[in-house]
Parts: C-alpha cells; structure tokens; sequence
C-alpha cells in the first residue's frame, strides 16, 4: 500500500508538499512556504500536519520559496534525514533560505516593535537564517536521469524541468506491500514554457501510474514570442516609462526572472535600442543568485549573454540596506528590480511605498500575482493601497507583461502531460487556482483528473487513486485563493477614510462616523 498525502499547492499555487507513505518509509516532495492572503501565510506558522521526526527523506523539485521555503522549519523541528536536489538547486537554497530567514527576523523585528507600543504579544519568525544555514548540511546533490534510493523501498529520478537552474520533475518509485510491482509516479515541479531564455525544454519518462503535475497558466493560452519579439515588447513598455521621466519598478522573483530579465534589459541598451539608464538589482539574494547562475553557465543555454550582461557597466548591484535607501533619493528615469515578484515581502515594498503616489513612476509587473497579494491588488486597478500600515495612492502607472513566465502554458502542459502517456491511473492537480484547474481538465480529456483539496490523502495501486480518512484539512478550499478578512478590513480602512474626506465640512465628516458607530453598536 502507498499512502499520497496532499499538504500545499492545493487550490492555490503555492506552499508545494507532498507526503508519501510507502510500505517501508515515508517521502516528502517539497516543503515550501505558503503566499498568498495572510490567513494562507498563517499556515507556515502552524504545525506540520505530520511529525517532522517520522519523515525519512525529502526530494525537492527546485530552490524557489514556494518549494523549499519550510526546509529550515521542517529540520528545526526535528527532521535529521537527508535532502536530495540537484547541485545547482543546493546552492541556490543556499543562499535563498537564509535570505528568507533573514527577512523573517528582520521583520519580525520591526512587527515586534509595532506590537510593544500597541500592547500586543511578540511573535516569533518561522526560523532564523541560522536555521536556514544549519539545514543545509542535509542536502546532498544528485545528477539529472540517474536513478537514486532515497529511503528504503523508494527510490528516484530527476528530469529536467526547464522551469529554473536546477529545476526538476521526479520520477518515484516506491515499493508495494507483498512484493507487488513498484509503484511509479512523476511530480512534475514548476513545468517551464518552450523556448525558455535559459533552458532547454522540460523533459519527463513515460508509461506512469499517476501524474502530478502544475496547472498554474493551466487557463491561458499565451501567444508564441521569439527572442526578437519579446525583447520588442519589453523595449515598448521601458519607453513609455522613460517617457513619463520617473522610476520604473520592476518587482521580481530574484531568481531566474530576474536574471532573464538583466539580459534582455542590458541587450537593449548594448544594441541602441534603449539608451543606457541606471539599472538597479536591489536584493542581495538577487546578487548572490546572479553569482550562482554565473557559477553555473554551462549549464545554462546561453550562458554567454548572462555572463556578459552581468558585467555590464550600467548594471549596479545593492547588497546593504543604505544603498537600497539610496536608490529612493534618485530622480528622473531609472529602472529598479526588486523581489519578491508578488509585492508582499522585500525590498520592492519600499521602492512602492517611494513610487506608487507619483504621477511618474512605472510598476510593469512580470510573472504571476496570486490571489491576495499586493501585486494581484495593484494589477486588478485598486485606486489606493496600505503598505506596512500606511495608505498609498495609486497614482503610478501599473503595467503588466506576461512573456517572462517560468510556467508553461495550458497548451504546454497539455503538450507535456501528452508525452508522459499512457497513464494508469490518475492525473492529480495541483499548483493552481480552481478556474487554471478547470481549463487544464478539460484541455486533458478523457485523463482521469482529480483536484486534491489541502491536506487530502489517497491510497493508490497502479490504476486507482482512492480518497481515505484523513485529520480535518487545516484550512477549507474556500479559503484557498481568495481574498480573506485581512483584505476586506484593508479594504473598509480606506473605504472609510476616502467617505470622510469626500465630505466637504467638519459636519458631514462627523455625520459619517456616526453612522459608522450606529453600525458596529448594532453588530455587537
């Protein structure tokens, strides 16, 4: 018998984590942190719905956050076993699990300090940066399309994924009660799109039980860009916001789109294209990752451009938090990328906090915002927003392109999912919101496909996926992807700051608050 626990990117396309129960030893796949609304961020604070002690091995499909974010908690709580990854996936979790531990103190302070003057409790971060960098002792490199034991009775094989430097899918095989056939099953990781800047294209074996497999853009069906015309639509967006003579923000992932970006952008302005301009990369763990990529070049597929675009002399990298303040002094036409990619943590909220009330400045939005994050707010036209506690109006102009994404596209995955026939038993979803799941179903066809809520468990044998008895999940699908209580209350602040203001007088402001009164007086 095996046991196929779902923990994370249920319903949501974040907090990647999958439990497996073989017959001898239980297998993690991923342990990532989750983003999204503050009541999905609380589940990275809570406990692990299994005792990290019992887990036997992890595999993990590639560095970002999403995937490996919960590493250091997962050790700090009292997992000893080993973490299999390729070496390039090890060295960037190097460097982006301290800087996600880093972050959390550093924030942690400052909420800290909130709460001491508001009288509330302190709280305490996930984990440190030193936990992040006493985990890394675990891990221990494995080579692409070899096969590994990673714990008694399983076994694995890493694919490339052409998602990120190190990226993979993995092949698992996992012993069944009696002396049966193993069992054989492919997580598919993040899927990267065709034609990616820096990789080949994803790769997968064939002939499996049951497929996992990511269906973030699984609803889109984006229009085929050449090198040529996605530097085209880059050039268009940078011009307009020279044009208005301000900052251009670029909030992103510090690994991989960054990196994408800092070539095509450096391109641009080497070929005539774009006249030169300061180019900012204001995130250490950006600058750090940029030496990895630059450690790793032969592995990448243009590995040259990368090489010399990093070196350009228009190119300035930030690591300490005064060059970072430095950059909101500037004025006229400067471009700034910043993490994280979603607007909901580093440093790109205070270049917002600097920018979003300006007339001039420029946000261009370039890879996917989830649901609840400031990034999805600001695509989604909000007029105002509150940034660490401070309401911001959106005076910037707020772009969005969506030609650097690590994911493939629905017809992609439907393409990649083809190649992985024939399957026995089930298709599982995962890493999507419901309407990206929807469509891929219906792009699959006659696949079995099953759309696992958090926390579900399913006992498989090679044709079937049957649902079992599990602990109460620890938060319900409706709560997943959506907008929480956090957002409506955001919301209501500046709905009734922006009522009292309309007011003309002290009167009909004070008019306003009574009703507001009236109301919570009635409720309670």
């Amino acid at each position: 018998m095996v046991r196929l626990h779902f923990h994370g990117a249920c319903r949501s396309v974040t907090g990647s984590c999958f439990l497996i129960v073989g017959a001898h030893a239980k297998v993690l796949v991923d342990c990532g942190m989750v983003q999204g609304s503050k009541t999905e961020k609380e589940l990275n604070y809570r406990e692990f719905p299994f005792a990290p002690g019992s887990i036997d091995a992890l595999v993990l499909t590639h560095a970002h956050i999403d995937h490996s974010g919960l590493i250091p908690k997962l050790a700090r709580q009292g997992f000893t076993g080993p973490v299999y990854a390729t070496s390039a996936t090890r060295d960037l979790c190097s460097i982006m699990l301290a800087d996600s531990g880093h972050i959390q103190e550093m924030e942690v302070e400052q909420l800290n300090r909130r709460n001491e003057r508001r009288g509330k409790p302190e709280v305490e971060p996930i984990y440190t940066a030193q936990d992040a960098e006493d985990c890394m002792e675990q891990f221990r490199p494995v080579a692409f399309n070899a096969w590994t034991e990673v714990a008694k009775g399983v076994r694995v094989r890493f694919w490339n994924a052409g998602h990120l430097l190190g990226s993979a899918s993995i092949e698992v095989e996992a012993a069944q009660d009696g002396g049966a056939k193993p069992l054989r099953l492919l997580f598919s990781g993040d899927i990267g799109p065709d034609g990616k800047l820096l990789h080949s294209d994803p790769e997968g074996p064939q002939g499996l039980d049951h497929l996992i497999c990511e269906s973030t853009y699984g609803d889109v069906d984006r229009q085929d860009v050449s090198l040529e015309a996605r530097r085209a639509l880059l050039l268009k967006e940078v011009e307009a916001a020279a044009r208005r003579d301000g900052a251009l923000l670029i909030p992103s992932f510090a690994v991989e789109r960054t990196q994408e970006l800092l070539v095509d952008l450096v391109s641009l302005m080497e070929s005539g294209a774009l006249p030169q301009c300061p180019l900012f990369i204001d995130s250490p763990m950006a600058s750090a990752a940029t030496k990895v990529f630059s450690e790793h070049a032969r592995d990448l597929q243009d590995g040259a451009a990368f090489l010399r675009a990093m070196r350009a002399p228009m190119v300035r990298f930030t690591e300490s938090t005064e060059q970072s303040k430095s950059i909101g002094r500037l004025r006229g036409f400067h471009i700034v990328i910043a993490a994280s990619g979603m607007c909901d943590a580093g440093r790109i909220r205070h270049h917002l906090k600097n920018w979003l009330w300006r007339f001039e400045a420029t946000v261009l939005l370039v890879g996917y915002q989830a649901q609840g994050t400031l990034g999805r707010i600001l695509l989604e036209g909000a007029p105002r927003v509150r940034i660490m506690g401070e309401q911001i109006e959106v005076r910037a102009t707020i772009r969005s392109l969506d030609i650097y994404s690590g994911h493939a596209d629905g017809p992609e995955l439907e393409r990649w999912v083809e190649k992985r026939l024939p399957v026995a038993g089930s298709v599982f979803l995962v890493h999507g919101e419901q309407d990206a799941m929807d469509a891929l179903t219906a792009r699959l066809g006659s696949a079995r496909v099953l759309m696992p809520t958090l926390d579900q468990a399913f006992e498989l044998t090679p044709a079937r996926a049957a649902p079992v008895s599990a602990p109460p999940a620890r938060l319900q699908p409706e709560s997943m992807a959506h907008l929480d209580w956090h957002n409506d209350l955001s919301r209501l602040i500046l709905d009734l700051d922006e009522a009292v203001r309309r007011e003309p007088d002290e009167k009909g402001r004070a008019r306003v608050i009574r009703r507001l009164r009236r109301a919570l007086a009635e409720e309670s």
